[in-house]
């Protein structure tokens, strides 16, 4: 049953006396009120601000704009603040109980810095359009409930859901997973791609940390953090997607389309089954490095269409070789996608002489293309042999 809540002045009347100076001034603002904190919690009482300043402007932040959290606290009068479940350049994403609804939900909390803010307006537009594209959610992409400002932080409340496939795959020990269980979350990930290349969406960040489970027993996927994302007529930057799952193209500084989430698509595969990184390049030089060990060099003529070419290639397109951190040097064409796939596998000649095993295989080189135009389109990976196979 929802709380109505209550007035703020019939809180101050109740309750106030646990509250800050502060908060009985800054409680005036809402209008209703659903949760005050835990008497116990050990709230923050900064000084109030003149009358110059915005209420709450930095008053709570650390030195890197991070608000500071305590557990037990409210957030907006309505948000009981249960856990931090992780942090990242943008912020924090907080466990909260809504006293509203009754429900546990995920608040993504954005550090008060204005480039910061700036991005989130521009993550909860795409949210807001996720939905709309989506109304009775059969695309497993986050939901976004709501949006508000607090003390000069913006907020997005989603869902609450359990691990990421990052941890999953730790869970398991990095043994990777059976190709029944890869098939289910890749349908998924195919039918929330599928959404965004329908309406030119670029997720511009898919990792496995930012695919989540519904439930820890079951297989049922969503999709996170849209931080990044952008439409493809409307592309902002240059620099996305995390290391290992990054395409040519990006890593070129060359044009990019919606083809890069394919590649993502690719490696996490890959990573999925093996239990570890398809190309684990420690900077952007090897990260080319392990996907030409694979995949050989690429046609002269996407090397020279490529900005940032001198970085990787001399004058002649031919790869500069260079060692890692441990003094590995890694050579073109010299490894096969199938040997990384298995190479930490009890029995890998059984496994390749397995039809099911040779169509991933196959997939992931679909997936796994020089050229953004040869991949497959999510709706194309649907139909793959591999899919239809595993289907019947």
């Amino acid at each position: 049953m929802p709380n109505q809540g209550v007035s703020p002045q019939t809180s101050l009347d109740r309750c106030g006396g646990y509250l800050t100076a502060f908060e009985k001034k800054e409680i005036l603002g809402f209008d209703r009120v659903y949760f005050l904190g835990q008497p116990t919690c050990g709230k923050l009482d900064p000084p109030m601000p003149s009358s110059s300043s915005s209420a709450g402007d930095g008053l709570y932040d650390d030195e890197r704009g991070d608000y500071r959290v305590v557990p037990r606290d409210h957030l907006a009068y309505r948000y009981e603040i249960l856990s931090i479940l992780g942090k990242g350049s943008f912020g924090q994403v907080l466990k909260c109980f809504d006293h509203r609804t009754g429900q546990t939900v995920a608040v993504k909390l954005i550090r008060n810095k204005k480039r910061f803010h700036t991005q989130a307006l521009v993550e909860i537009d795409i949210l807001q359009k996720l939905v709309q594209w989506d109304p009775q959610d059969k695309h497993h992409n986050i939901r976004m409930k709501d949006h508000f400002l607090f003390r000069c932080h913006l907020c997005i409340t989603f869902e609450c859901l359990s691990i990421n496939l990052y941890d999953f795959i730790k869970t398991n020990h990095f043994q990777g997973f059976s190709l029944g269980l890869i098939q289910r979350f890749t349908i998924q990930i195919l039918q929330s791609l599928s959404l965004l290349h329908e309406h030119r969406l670029i997720h511009c960040d898919l990792k496995p940390e930012n695919i989540l489970l519904k439930n820890p027993k079951k297989s049922g996927i969503k999709v996170i953090d849209f931080g990044s994302s952008c439409l493809e007529h409307e592309k902002v930057y240059t620099y996305i997607q995390s290391r290992f799952y990054r395409s040519p193209e990006v890593i070129l500084g060359m044009n990019y389309s919606m083809a890069i989430d394919m590649w993502s698509v690719g490696c996490i595969l890959g990573e999925l089954y093996s239990g570890y990184p398809v190309f684990p390049g420690e900077n952007e030089q090897e990260q080319l490095a392990c996907i030409m060990e694979v995949l050989d060099v690429p046609n002269p003529s996407l090397i020279m269409a490529s900005s940032r070419r001198k970085l990787f290639f001399d004058s002649q397109c031919q790869p500069r070789i260079v060692a890692n951190s441990k003094g590995k040097k890694r050579y073109p064409h010299t490894k096969t996608l199938e040997y990384l796939l298995t190479r930490k596998k009890s029995n890998p000649h059984l496994i390749q002489k397995d039809r099911s095993f040779i169509l991933f295989v196959d997939f992931i080189h679909q997936c796994l293309k020089w050229d953004p135009e040869q991949r497959l389109t999510p709706n194309q990976a649907l139909h793959h042999d591999w899919i239809a196979t595993m289907k019947k």
